[in-house]
């Protein structure tokens, strides 16, 4: 029974994103007790002497910097589990791609954070790196999994996006991102090649009113803008597959999808080479935008369709379809989190951007650096959110505890991240000398509606934790779903042909 579960933990698509879900949840409470709020309470310092960190004050960017990449791999681990686990591709790239991923994220983790916070044994740095390399290596094995053109992934029902060779655009929008995460993390690999040797630990928003830029500094923004997009780009294909995405609006938004993930990581590479760069991720944000759009019209109008049919009403009013629209937070909420993050993120950066040399470089440094931290983590939350909602649904959460959770994640995961905007934005419509109260305000909206979607989510984990160890859980089920629930064959003896229809002389000689 024990290797049934190590089965389910390291093998199954659920039982993987548990495990991920998991150590971040673990890896953000335990960092978090360094946060501002827990430094003010007087928290940090008793926990830095607790556990023994050693945080020397001029190494904080570099600490930062690991700790983000050890969090970020893991979230591109869970989306590479969504998308093995959604998207038809054979057994044996599954298996190899998960298995890689899942060793490297969690060297990364492990490896990067003692190197980072607990004394600097540079073998640790080494091992952190060859992490990173088995995710990179797990990510061009899905990009071969992915491979468009092969005649067996050719798209047969007419519904979906393809063209007329059958070529699948959906493949191939997710080919393309997979491909574009690629070239862009070995953009920002290069930069760290040159650590200590012309390049050194720096944050993005410390740099915003440099005159001059290196090309390696240049090289890091444009890494850490693109790869967030790319994150996100990910996660809107998954959830399109959630609703199986198709008809009439699945044609027009797929080469959209495609064309602006181009236009986008093309743009963000550019950074180094012309200032005008942000015209062409500008371009390609667009195409992306109004594919996700698409895809929120067509999500809502199934919902509706779906909630209608359910009650037997053939034409319902304006209130059965909103009743309908809303039944099933956790499909509603994955695609109004898409909605809410234009609002949240896009057209406040759109105005910041347009505006930039108008209002907002006229304000102090630290205002300005407070939008661009800001919007970053307001952007990483919102996606955060969805694949939150995506895996409840995927852990099996039904009934009022479904509505419960989902109601909990969306409501104050939006109050928190609208607060963090208005704090951003303060100064537009608030002197300096009047800022506190809405300070005080939207400070302990945030504080409060992160505390309580990631309580949420920790009584989640728990649940799924409680059923784990469990003699006939739910996740037996869900490993016998999977056809992983049986032994492996055994191999085939040593002796023999390494090919079927070899005669035995062939394979001696």
């Amino acid at each position: 029974m024990r290797s049934l579960r190590l089965t389910y933990l390291f093998q199954s698509t659920k039982g993987l994103v548990l495990l991920a879900i998991g150590l971040v949840t673990f890896v953000t409470f335990f960092y978090g007790m360094l946060s501002g709020p827990m430094a003010e309470f007087g928290f940090s310092e008793i926990f830095i002497k607790a556990t023994g960190m050693q945080l020397i004050p001029a190494e904080r960017e570099g600490r930062i910097v690991i700790l983000y990449h050890a969090i970020a791999n893991a979230i591109v681990a869970i989306n590479v589990y969504f998308i093995t686990g959604s998207v038809p591709m054979r057994d044996y790239f599954r298996s190899m791609i998960n298995g890689i991923i899942t060793v490297g994220y969690i060297t990364v983790m492990v490896f990067g954070l003692l190197f980072a916070y607990f004394g600097h044994s540079f073998i640790y740095h080494g091992i952190y790196l060859f992490g990173l390399s088995l995710v990179f290596f797990a990510g061009v094995l899905l990009a071969v999994a992915l491979w468009p053109w092969k005649k067996e992934v050719h798209v047969k029902d007419p519904a979906y996006s393809h063209t007329k060779s059958g070529l699948d655009l959906e493949r191939v929008a997710f080919f393309v991102m997979a491909v574009a995460m690629l070239g862009s993390a070995t953009f920002g690999a290069v930069t760290g090649s040159f650590w200590g040797n012309g390049h050194e630990t720096f944050l993005a928003e410390d740099l915003i009113r440099e005159p001059e830029k290196t090309a390696l500094q240049l090289s890091i923004i444009g890494h850490l803008h693109i790869m967030l997009t790319l994150v996100g780009i990910s996660v809107a294909l998954v959830i399109g597959r959630w609703f199986d995405f198709k008809g009439a609006l699945h044609k027009i938004a797929m080469p959209f999808m495609i064309f602006g993930t181009i236009i986008i990581t093309i743009g963000a590479w550019s950074v180094v080479l012309t200032e005008y760069a942000h015209y062409i991720i500008y371009a390609g944000s667009v195409l992306v935008l109004l594919a996700g759009l698409i895809l929120v019209i067509f999500a809502w109008r199934k919902l509706i369709r779906t909630g209608l049919e359910e009650k037997g009403i053939e034409k319902g009013s304006f209130g059965d379809s909103i009743r309908a629209l809303l039944r099933d937070p956790l499909r509603f909420g994955s695609t109004w989190q898409m909605v809410f993050m234009n609002f949240n993120v896009s057209f406040i950066g759109i105005f910041v951007a347009v505006k930039l040399d108008e209002i907002f470089r006229i304000w102090p440094l630290r205002d300005e650096r407070v939008i661009l931290t800001g919007h970053w983590h307001v952007l990483a939350g919102i996606i955060a959110t969805i694949m939150i909602l995506y895996y409840a649904d995927l852990a099996g959460l039904k009934g009022r505890a479904r509505k419960v959770f989902g109601w909990t994640v969306i409501i104050f995961s939006d109050i928190a991240f609208m607060s963090a905007t208005i704090f951003e934005m303060k100064r537009l419509f608030v002197s300096e000398a009047e800022q506190q109260p809405i300070v005080n305000w939207t400070m302990i909206l945030i504080d409060i509606g992160i505390a309580i979607v990631l309580i949420t989510l920790a009584i989640l984990l728990i649940w799924r934790l409680a059923d784990f160890f469990k003699k006939d859980g739910r996740w037996s089920e869900e490993l016998a779903d999977e056809g992983l629930d049986k032994p492996p064959p055994p191999p085939p003896p040593l002796t023999a042909p390494l090919y079927p229809n070899d005669t035995e002389q062939e394979v001696q000689s």
